[in-house]
């Protein structure tokens, strides 16, 4: 009852907001055609629901939990189903999204651009900046959630990768929206136009969400509800932003926030349950200070596993 509450609450402040005339989003956003008003309402709402999957952890536990339980299960058949629901959908809303109406708005195009970069390369330069700045300060939350991050995205991307080279999917723009079938095993090794499925900039998006809402979520459980619809909001709009581009099929994006998510989430739950493995051991034992002769002095200490 809770999460239901708490999406209402979202969608509530979200139908306030766009009533507002003096708000340069609103007046963007009135302007562009009914079904990216529509998607852009339920991805706002779908976001609230993604962002309550991830549970608080207790910030120590003497138990370990399975790294999979029935939880993960119903929340992977939720994403297979979104997948699935999706491909019927993919052409038509392929179509609503490349009319000229769409395209002509300034405000998306620019939006989507930016989210896009933020994404990739940005959240490897933004993990990588935490880690250091963290472990240059001796913040270790930050230093934690930095490399938890970065190694949420590679797991994300790695898989994603994989996928996109065997499945071989044709992006949309190769046959002007009209064949979102056209599959052939192992295309996309070679062919960059066939890497279309899944979405890579949508799991990137989806693993930096998870692993934050995680995380932060460690410190302080109360602030799950907020950062996680911020996080997955976020990422939601980065995989309309790659269909707004005609990059990907609306099912290559439910995908890619099923692998985001759960990599973000398992990456941050196996590192926390497991505080001595080896990358931790060696990479959040780092120290980074001035020397005192304009340089940079690194020190290590390693406790025994």
């Amino acid at each position: 009852m809770m999460r239901e509450c708490q999406v209402a609450v979202i969608y509530s402040h979200y139908v306030a907001a766009m009533r507002n005339p003096d708000i340069r989003l609103t007046r963007a956003f009135r302007a562009a055609p009914r079904a990216f008003r529509r998607a852009s309402v339920l991805a706002l709402v779908a976001a609230g629901v993604a962002a309550g999957q991830t549970a608080p952890a207790p910030a120590y536990t003497d138990s370990i939990r399975p790294l999979f339980g029935f939880h993960d299960l119903l929340v992977a058949g939720t994403f297979v189903g979104a997948t699935i629901i999706a491909f019927p959908l993919d052409k038509r809303l392929a179509h609503h999204l490349e009319n000229p109406g769409a395209q002509a708005n300034q405000f998306f195009r620019h939006a989507a651009t930016g989210l896009e970069v933020i994404t990739s390369p940005g959240s490897y330069v933004i993990g990588a900046g935490m880690y250091v700045v963290g472990r240059v300060g001796g913040y270790n939350r930050l230093a934690d959630l930095g490399l938890h991050g970065t190694e949420a995205v590679l797991a994300g991307d790695v898989v994603t990768g994989l996928l996109k080279s065997l499945v071989g999917r044709s992006r949309p723009y190769v046959t002007a929206d009209t064949n979102p079938r056209d599959f052939k095993f192992g295309g996309g090794i070679t062919n960059g136009d066939r890497q279309s499925f899944p979405s890579g900039h949508v799991t990137t998006a989806f693993a930096a969400a998870a692993a934050v809402t995680a995380e932060t979520g460690r410190w302080w459980p109360r602030s799950t509800w907020v950062i996680g619809p911020l996080m997955y909001g976020g990422a939601t709009m980065v995989g309309l932003s790659r269909m707004y581009h005609n990059k990907h099929w609306a099912s290559d994006v439910a995908l890619g926030a099923a692998i985001g998510t759960f990599a973000g989430q398992k990456v941050v739950q196996f590192n926390h349950e497991h505080p001595k493995n080896a990358l931790d051991r060696a990479l959040l034992h780092i120290s980074l200070a001035p020397d005192g002769r304009g340089g940079t002095a690194i020190g290590w200490s390693m406790t025994a596993p």
